[in-house]
């Protein structure tokens, strides 16, 4: 507790001649004094009080304070008492005994008081401060700590850091306190700290057991001015979303700071050297109320492979980007004005990003990213290769230049991807300013990509075939990821076209992806094929609206496929049914046959012909309200039959389960399935 400096002026206060002129033959000697000024202290309504019976060889000292004040050191204590035997031993006192403030806990003062010296210590626990002041020097103090719980320092930090709560950790050194009468109070002397633990009330600074030898340079005044250098080893950090695990590591660190009448701070040098992992050297000034309003920043990284989980994973972790992992070398300098940013240069060199759950990888990033708020900058950007979601991409070029606060492509630039082409034909980065996020636009060409390339890679069926698009106009913001324009793909004999395309989070936790998409002219031979899903030949039309998948599972749309006799008719393809087509229908959507023939006639056809088949879904909280063509009394049509052996399929169960659902359709894929006969 800060009540270590408040001892040290109770002894400060037992050299006044009024003690030292005290009797050992006087039984009781009392004294009143309204208010006793110290260099770092004042004491108001003292009471001293001195019991010696006669001829005993010690008496008992009792002093009282109603309140005990130290502005420069932030301390403030009200009824103060300390009890103890007073003896002398030649030209020397001695006295021993329990202190208190109020109900605290008490400590155990101890103080010599001599003619050329006067020696105290305080201690509670397995901690103590001894002080020793010598008559030669008054104006200085010197304290030795041993132990000394850091939690007796929270009114000096309070002092500076309002916010700031200290909840563990030990303090052993030397300071030496000078207090002269007309210059600032200054606290020097080396520190070593154990175990050290604080935070803040809305938890966005902590820091755990964080070990430190440091060397304390300090002056408390109107301007206040602390000075520390040393090292730090051991323990976490967390300042906002910053967070700093230091495992077993040393870190070199310089800081010098300033604070001007009780106002921000200024830290006109703040060096920080994890060797072998970061150097960071910078100039800050923070607010009154700790939020960083200048900074100025250069950053250099021979090896980024630590720096994730040393540095980045609170920011990471924010992103879902916690496993990321990177190499290579990287340089950084960043200026921020007023909580903007203002000036940020990178240079890459070799650098590897690769995220282990596949969503994205750069391959041998180089080169450097210059933005400004003001002047105009040239810069440009390469990288070898990578992937995203698994689609495999080649070496690109970014020409960069910003102007105006914003940074942007000069040229357009391509790359290949999935046997094809994928541009970038304009991009713009701007960063936070005015309250706002970060934005990115950029418009996206992607030409003639291998659909099988794609199906394997996703898992897909062997889809096969070419998507071709045009994205005019994508826009990042607030985590959000819009499409103007959409894409479309050339596929089984037809057309799939992916209109309004947004993502929301889309490298962070639990993506979203929403979109409509519509199917036009589709050969059913060709896609049940891929399918396994039996054989069905004829062409198909449909749409599925308002599709959102989160982490790429579909939990809403609403969707209608339908067969186009037309479109069949003028390609001249019979509209035909296999049995085994039949079957995968009724299982996957708890259909029936229906048959004017006898039921045990359909095993001899091997298909049959149809007029038309349609089924529809819409999803809502798992389960998919299901509907065909039109009704069939409980049941709702989903294969109309034409022709002799007619048949027709009739689904009763408007309500399906979607996980069970999803279980049919690869059981149907399989085969694995029985038809059921009505």
């Amino acid at each position: 507790m800060s009540r270590a400096i408040l001892r040290l002026l109770l002894a400060c206060l037992l050299s006044v001649p009024l003690l030292a002129t005290g009797s050992a033959h006087a039984r009781t000697a009392q004294a009143r004094i309204a208010k006793v000024t110290l260099a770092v202290a004042t004491l108001s309504d003292v009471q001293v009080r001195l019991d010696w019976p006669a001829g005993s060889p010690q008496g008992t000292l009792e002093l009282r304070a109603g309140r005990v004040e130290a502005a420069d050191l932030g301390y403030s204590y009200r009824n103060v008492t300390w009890r103890c035997p007073l003896s002398r031993d030649r030209d020397r006192w001695h006295c021993e005994g329990d202190v208190r403030s109020g109900n605290s806990r008490p400590l155990r003062l101890a103080l010599d008081l001599g003619p050329a010296r006067v020696d105290a210590r305080l201690g509670q626990g397995g901690g103590a401060l001894a002080m020793q002041r010598l008559s030669a020097s008054p104006d200085l103090t010197r304290l030795d700590l041993t132990r000394v719980p850091v939690a007796w320092a929270q009114a000096l930090l309070a002092r500076a850091w309002p916010q700031g709560r200290i909840k563990a950790g030990t303090a052993t050194g030397r300071l030496d306190v000078l207090a002269p009468a007309k210059a600032p109070l200054r606290v020097s002397g080396p520190l070593n700290l154990q175990g050290l633990a604080f935070d803040t009330a809305d938890g966005t600074v902590a820091g755990e057991n964080i070990g430190a030898q440091l060397e304390i340079d300090s002056e408390i005044a109107a301007t206040t001015r602390v000075g520390v250098q040393g090292q730090l080893h051991g323990g976490e950090m967390l300042f906002g979303n910053a967070y700093l695990a230091l495992q077993q590591r040393r870190v070199d660190l310089t800081v010098h700071a300033e604070q001007h009448d009780g106002g921000g701070w200024e830290l006109p040098k703040l060096a920080w050297n994890d060797r072998g992992v970061l150097r960071v050297d910078a100039r800050a000034a923070l607010d009154p109320q700790m939020q960083l309003r200048t900074l100025d920043l250069q950053a250099h990284s021979a090896n980024l492979a630590p720096l994730r989980d040393g540095y980045l994973t609170g920011f990471l972790g924010m992103a879902g980007l916690g496993e990321l992992q990177l190499g290579g070398a990287a340089d950084a300098r960043v200026r921020i004005e007023r909580g903007e940013l203002r000036e940020a240069d990178f240079d890459l060199d070799s650098v590897v990003v690769d995220d282990p759950r596949g969503r994205f990888r750069f391959d041998g990033l180089d080169g450097d990213v210059r933005f400004s708020s003001s002047a105009t900058r040239e810069s440009e950007l390469r990288w070898g290769g990578g992937a995203l979601h698994g689609l495999a991409f080649g070496a690109a070029r970014l020409p960069l230049r910003s102007s105006d606060g914003v940074l942007q492509l000069t040229q357009p630039t391509s790359m290949s991807l999935l046997g094809g082409r994928a541009g970038i034909d304009h991009l713009q980065i701007k960063p936070p300013a005015a309250g706002k996020g970060l934005e990115i636009r950029f418009g996206l060409e992607l030409e003639q990509l291998d659909v099988a390339q794609l199906s394997t890679a996703l898992g897909w069926p062997a889809f096969t075939g070419e998507l071709t698009g045009h994205i005019p106009e994508a826009h990042y913001a607030d985590d959000r990821l819009d499409f103007e324009g959409g894409l479309a793909m050339q596929i089984f004999g037809g057309t799939v076209q992916v209109s309004s395309l947004a993502m929301e989070r889309p490298f962070g936790v639990a993506p979203t992806l929403s979109s409509d998409i519509a199917f036009d002219n589709i050969d059913l031979e060709s896609l049940t094929g891929v399918l396994g899903f039996g054989t069905i030949t004829g062409k198909l039309d449909g749409r599925i609206a308002d599709l959102r998948l989160v982490d790429w599972q579909a939990v809403a749309f609403t969707s209608y496929l339908q067969t186009d006799a037309d479109a069949a008719k003028a390609a001249g393809v019979r509209q035909r049914v296999s049995q085994r087509a039949v079957q995968d229908l009724s299982s996957v959507s708890d259909a029936s046959f229906v048959s004017g023939l006898q039921s045990q006639l359909i095993g001899f056809f091997d298909d049959f012909g149809y007029r038309e088949i349609g089924i529809a879904c819409r999803l809502v909280d798992e389960v998919c309200q299901m509907e065909g063509l039109g009704s069939a009394g409980p049941g709702f049509i989903i294969v109309e039959g034409s022709g002799l052996p007619r048949l027709s399929v009739v689904g009763f169960n408007r309500r399906v389960d979607w996980p069970t659902l999803l279980e049919r359709l690869v059981a149907a894929s399989s085969g694995d399935v029985k038809p059921v006969f009505e």
